[in-house]
């Protein structure tokens, strides 16, 4: 049922593909009950397989017509079910590749009883490319991807230009890029990377970081960060062409 094999690429400076390589670790981890349950019970209903040749018609999907946010790398789901249970006026779809995540997010989801919420699990570059119509979400959002702190890894940061690049063709003019990390360094080379760009606008006054909005709800794990005194830094980039 759900992918086991994800896979990124890599890009040499010009931005051409070099060749494959994972721009995470896969940590499958145990499942528990509760979450192979869920993946049993929820998943023909808030699943939606990988197929290289499916364009995603989000108005089939979900039934309607609405604005449409992607999150990529959902984690465990808490903050992305948050949104959707806040926002029922939109619709959501969520890309995590780690089993127990996709179990916890539909174990909370059907706890939430949404209507407005998807799941996929494989890569999330390879579903912007096959699975994606250009132009078609509002919003797309990567909160804590792999920072690959050490600098011989950094070419494994899944936010690099041609990345980006493919986002913002998949934004509605006017759609959103929302980042946040807890790493710094990774912060300084999104700000670096996405000021670059001449389609994309940095929202923020000092063309850097902005305030964290009250859209991105504050997980556990950010709170207890928080109080250990580490920093989260949070990017938002509007498409203007």
């Amino acid at each position: 049922m759900l992918e086991k094999n994800v896979t990124s690429i890599e890009y040499d400076d010009q931005g051409n593909p070099i060749r494959r390589i994972r721009s995470f670790v896969r940590r499958q981890g145990r499942l528990t009950k509760g979450q192979e349950q869920a993946i049993t019970e929820l998943w023909p209903v808030l699943g939606i397989e990988y197929q290289a040749a499916l364009s995603l018609d989000f108005a089939q999907i979900f039934g309607r017509q609405s604005k449409v946010t992607l999150e990529i790398g959902f984690g465990m789901g808490a903050s992305l079910v948050e949104m959707a249970k806040q926002h029922p006026e939109r619709d959501y779809l969520g890309i995590e590749v780690h089993q127990p995540g996709v179990g916890a997010c539909l174990m909370a989801a059907k706890e939430a009883e949404l209507t407005n919420l998807r799941i996929m699990c494989h890569d999330a570059v390879e579903v912007l490319q096959n699975n994606i119509l250009d132009g078609s979400l509002d919003m797309v959002q990567l909160f804590f991807p792999d920072p690959w702190h050490k600098a011989r890894h950094h070419k494994r940061r899944i936010v690099q230009t041609p990345f980006v690049e493919l986002v913002r063709q998949k934004l509605a003019v006017g759609g959103i890029f929302h980042m946040a990390t807890d790493w710094e360094n990774y912060a300084e080379h999104m700000v670096e990377v996405m000021n670059a760009l001449p389609h994309y606008q940095n929202l923020s006054a000092t063309m850097d970081y902005v305030e964290r909005p009250l859209s991105r709800p504050m997980t556990k794990f950010e709170c207890r960060g928080q109080r250990l005194g580490h920093g989260v830094w949070d990017l938002m980039y509007k498409r203007i062409a």
